[in-house]
């Protein structure tokens, strides 16, 4: 208890965060030095590592997203995931030349296998759930380290989404006292952040659009036997269908209103299915299929502007971040689609793009242990503001 009052009392810590997207690929980490709190928050970044899943933990985690996982593999893999995450604090570690007795904390969001933010009824009562693995316990005793993990479930307690979870990081980080701006990030997932000019906590909206690196990286595997298009390039060779853009854009996830948040679930192998046999159907090339597919990506994020945001308030800057950034068939898309509102890398801002995620999850971490609420209700529809994660501390 004496060391978690000291930590608790620490102004300044050395603190690693962990991301694991939708992506399934592997592991971000990124070492920062944080000082403060809120607005007054002060961000030193060390450094940062992408460590990849090995090819049967990534086999693994995808048949455990799947309706194929059993209860046995989702127990196991929670305990080898926190092996996977403590490998990838000492990557960090190393990269930065900093010794292990000079971290203070972990922030870990667990790889994601399950979202239901709906309420649905179980047993006879309606509720939201969440599944994230990385046993944050096992991980703490690994590395010696406090770390916070389970970081959706106390919004989801208040009635929220549990997510997205970034936007406290993209206010505290990134609002600019008068430019309202736009933060998107391309993950597996798009979700979009506006922070309004000098706005406070409750003035920031922010959900997910729809679907970005997920589907491309699905179809990439399955027309070109690739990992991802690297930097667009198949999509840049094709022409995109139009009629069948149109189509797409009338799913049920596009014409729901925020707070909304999504995942697999909703854009996975049924979806990528859906979409090849549709494409097919109307003959479409493998190049115009990764086209349309890009173009839902982009075009998806300009309508959910267009509808849900700029009626109220617009931007003035998109800054965009994630693997999606690196697409620049993606990004040319989104720059015809919000013209004349420039779109930049997040790294013309001082920040990885990669990085970023991994960054948010140091810095909510960081501020649960100063005791600071971090979800945001405007953004994620909860009653209320509240602490998120739970704290695991090692043994003495």
């Amino acid at each position: 208890m004496d060391a978690l009052l000291a930590l608790h009392r620490q102004s300044r810590r050395t603190v690693v965060g962990l991301m694991s997207g939708t992506s399934l690929d592997g592991v971000d980490a990124a070492l920062v030095h944080l000082d403060d709190s809120g607005p007054d928050l002060m961000m030193e970044s060390e450094a940062f590592v992408h460590v990849p899943y090995p090819g049967p933990l990534q086999e693994l985690i995808h048949k455990t997203t799947s309706s194929s996982s059993s209860i046995r593999d989702v127990t196991r893999l929670d305990a080898r995931l926190a092996e996977a995450y403590a490998d990838a604090v000492g990557n960090v570690l190393e990269e930065a030349g900093t010794d292990r007795e000079a971290l203070d904390l972990v922030g870990a969001h667990g790889q994601t296998v399950c979202h239901l933010p709906e309420p649905t009824d179980c047993a006879g009562e309606a509720v939201r759930a969440t599944l994230q693995l990385g046993n944050s316990s096992t991980l703490a005793t690994r590395l010696g380290v406090p770390v916070v993990g389970n970081f959706r479930a106390a919004d989801l307690a208040l009635g929220g989404q549990g997510a997205p979870l970034v936007p406290y990081f993209d206010h505290v980080a990134f609002t600019d006292a008068d430019e309202p701006r736009g933060l998107l990030n391309l993950g597996g997932i798009a979700n979009l952040t506006v922070l309004p000019a000098g706005g406070a906590p409750d003035a920031v909206r922010a959900f997910d659009t729809g679907p970005a690196n997920m589907v491309i990286d699905a179809l990439a595997a399955r027309l070109f036997d690739a990992a991802m298009d690297r930097d667009g390039r198949h999509a840049a060779q094709g022409t995109p269908d139009h009629d069948l853009l149109a189509d797409l854009l009338e799913g049920d996830f596009f014409r729901r209103e925020p707070p909304k948040s999504t995942g697999r679930a909703d854009f996975g192998a049924g979806y990528v299915d859906r979409l090849l046999s549709a494409a097919q159907s109307r003959g479409l090339s493998p190049e115009d299929t990764m086209a349309t597919a890009t173009l839902l990506t982009a075009a998806s994020v300009y309508q959910a502007y267009a509808q849900y945001v700029r009626p109220a308030q617009s931007i003035e800057r998109l800054i965009v971040s994630g693997g999606g950034v690196h697409n620049d068939a993606l990004l040319r898309m989104l720059k015809d689609a919000f013209a004349p509102i420039p779109v930049e890398s997040i790294a013309e801002h001082g920040v990885d793009p990669d990085a970023k995620e991994a960054l948010c999850f140091a810095v909510l971490a960081h501020e649960t242990v100063n005791g600071v609420p971090t979800n945001l209700p405007s953004v994620t529809g909860a009653s209320a503001r509240t602490r998120l994660g739970s704290l695991s501390v090692p043994g003495p």
